[in-house]
């Protein structure tokens, strides 16, 4: 199953998907609408590409297709719906995508052993908890399942990788 989603194609697909099904979640919903507009949740979604891809050149090769197809659909649906949607956004989030490789490649690197991967994984949840205090005003109940989560597959998951 893993290999059947976890290349560039099928995560442009699963990119587009999500980003249609995130702002119709905007539209028709409060409480998922705002979970898919926090930044913690997208971190843990590109956390479980990242590390779940078997190397990472795929993890960079991945991780980009996913956030521009998001991104694609999201605003694009938006536009459809007459969406109330702000440049500062969609600028925010193009750069988010943009440097999603290279938060990629360091991302893959924190299932190997060693203490530098366990100082990625520690600011990739740091950057999740802040995120969630500073650009979205406090912690609310699925920031704490989200950052249990990511705690979970950053520090505790064994991921079985060739060698």
């Amino acid at each position: 199953m893993r290999k059947r989603i976890l290349h560039p194609p099928g995560m442009l697909v699963a990119g587009l998907l999500l980003g249609a099904v995130s702002r119709m979640l905007d539209l028709y919903t409060t409480n998922l609408g705002n979970l898919f507009s926090q930044l913690a949740v997208w971190i843990l979604i590109g956390v479980l590409i990242s590390i779940y891809s078997p190397t990472q050149k795929a993890a960079v090769c991945n991780i980009l297709p996913f956030c521009l197809g998001m991104l694609a659909t999201y605003y694009g649906a938006a536009v459809l719906t007459d969406g109330v949607y702000s440049e500062t956004m969609i600028l925010g989030w193009t750069v988010f995508a943009l440097c999603s490789p290279v938060f990629a490649w360091f991302t893959w690197l924190t299932k190997q052993k060693g203490v530098f991967p366990k100082v990625i994984s520690m600011g990739i949840l740091l950057v999740s908890v802040l995120s969630s205090v500073i650009l979205f005003d406090g912690f609310r109940v699925y920031d704490f399942v989200i950052n249990a989560l990511l705690l979970y597959f950053l520090f505790f998951k064994q991921i079985r990788r060739r060698a």
